[in-house]
């Protein structure tokens, strides 16, 4: 027997068949009728028909939808003029972030001429996490691994300066040097299973999230293994391993500004982790415990105030910083309610939340006044559940109403099962003072 765990699905405590979309796969009825966490107060506003109330205030679109992914979309990422999509195909692609039709993408495949001696990169190795920085891209893959790659001059018939830059793989981590430099002393092997060990710099099960320092100097990765490591994007350097990091798979991993890393799991748990002063690995500061089922995503506020928790119990969970407790703990205010099934991925920007959810739509809520929410929107038209969320202002239009100049615009990008990425974009009013 291993004692590895499998993620657990999210209907109950029980193991996932298909686990490369373990929590994604919502497609058992008994979700709309398990109980959405009736002990947190609500914090939107309980009319039946608010959306419809105010038809003049908020106004969104669907721009167009991008096609060109054969699987299912589990990433997504805005970087300069550019949106990036990462599937369970092992493909990348990327497309002008302000498409005027679907045809505006192109696809950045595996280099199959790279030096692969010290790994397994393979157009079938799915990809779950994806970040784009500066030149490079980093992403999460199924087979366990990292991937970093970089831009690249060779980019055949591609003369035009507009298009997104191709990418060649110069880097999986854990590094040949990194292994080898482990090789040689048993205090860093870690038990994976009865009779087998690995040393500690290895992720043994799927890289489920990414996520990098302010500066850019460190890229964290959480797994279904149970753990979250540190490496140093200088020379890729596995600097820690937090071993059993929760009781199951790791879903979803964020930073704050302040160097708090919350970690969500199927365990139904959220924790907060941080390198105390003098020390030189990260410590438990606080666990979150509210949630019924599988965590699948979190998302922070811009200065790490708030965190927002989605998960299979179909709540989204508001957290905020304890003002007494100097921020080292986090305190429920309560829930947004409204998915009628597994909540799958979040989005923060400004006041507003976007969530996705396996009910194949997505929700705009924003923050008002006394920690109040409301639904501004809800978005339908993917045909499966929505696994990935972007979002960011629309600079570049005036958007529905360029006669209300006391508004803002923004554009939202969602993808998921069903293999299409969706442009959206939202006109929302100034909250009135």
């Amino acid at each position: 027997m291993g004692l590895l765990q499998r993620p657990l699905c999210c209907h109950t405590q029980q193991p996932q068949s298909h686990h490369h979309l373990h929590s994604e796969s919502s497609t058992s009825s008994s979700l709309s009728s398990q109980p959405s966490l009736p002990s947190v107060p609500s914090l939107t506003p309980q009319k039946p028909h608010f959306l419809e109330e105010q038809p003049q205030t908020t106004h969104h679109r669907l721009i167009t939808a991008v096609k060109g992914h054969t699987s299912p979309i589990f990433s997504l990422a805005l970087h300069g003029k550019s949106l990036y999509s990462a599937s369970s195909g092992g493909e990348i692609r990327a497309c002008n972030r302000n498409p005027t039709s679907a045809n505006d993408i192109i696809t950045l495949k595996y280099i199959s001429n790279v030096n692969t001696n010290t790994v397994v990169a393979t157009s079938n190795a799915p990809i779950k996490s994806l970040i784009v920085s500066h030149d490079k891209l980093f992403t999460a893959h199924q087979d366990h691994k990292i991937r970093v790659w970089k831009t690249t001059t060779d980019q055949p018939g591609n003369n035009n300066n507009n298009n997104p830059n191709y990418y060649k793989c110069v880097a999986t981590l854990p590094t040949l040097h990194d292994r080898i430099s482990k090789l040689f002393s048993s205090k860093n092997y870690v038990e994976i299973r009865r009779h087998k060990k690995r040393t500690w710099v290895h992720h043994v099960d799927t890289v489920s999230a990414l996520a990098l320092s302010r500066d850019g100097s460190l890229l964290y990765s959480a797994s279904w293994d149970r753990t979250f490591k540190i490496w140093r994007t200088s020379d890729f350097k596995c600097l820690e391993s937090v071993k059993n990091a929760h009781e199951d798979a790791i879903n979803s991993l964020v930073l704050s500004n302040n160097g708090f890393v919350y970690t969500g799991s199927a365990d139904t748990r959220i924790k907060m982790w941080k390198k105390l002063e003098g020390e030189k690995k990260h410590s438990l500061i606080g666990t979150l415990e509210k949630h019924k089922s599988a965590v699948n995503a979190l998302a922070l506020n811009s200065d790490g105030s708030v965190l927002y928790s989605g998960a299979c119990d179909r709540s989204i969970l508001v957290w905020e910083s304890d003002q007494n407790e100097n921020n080292n703990t986090m305190v429920l205010v309560g829930a947004l309610r409204g998915h009628t099934k597994a909540i799958l991925c979040l989005v923060v920007v400004a006041d507003l939340v976007c969530s996705g959810s396996a009910d194949n739509s997505v929700r705009v809520w924003r923050r008002g006044a006394e920690k109040s929410y409301s639904c501004l929107a809800v978005f339908e038209g993917h045909r499966r559940p929505v696994k990935c969320l972007a979002m960011a202002v629309d600079s570049n239009s005036g958007g529905p109403r360029e006669d209300d100049h006391n508004s803002s615009s923004y554009l939202v990008y969602s993808a998921g099962l069903d293999c299409e990425i969706k442009v959206w974009q939202i006109r929302v009013p100034s909250l009135s003072l």
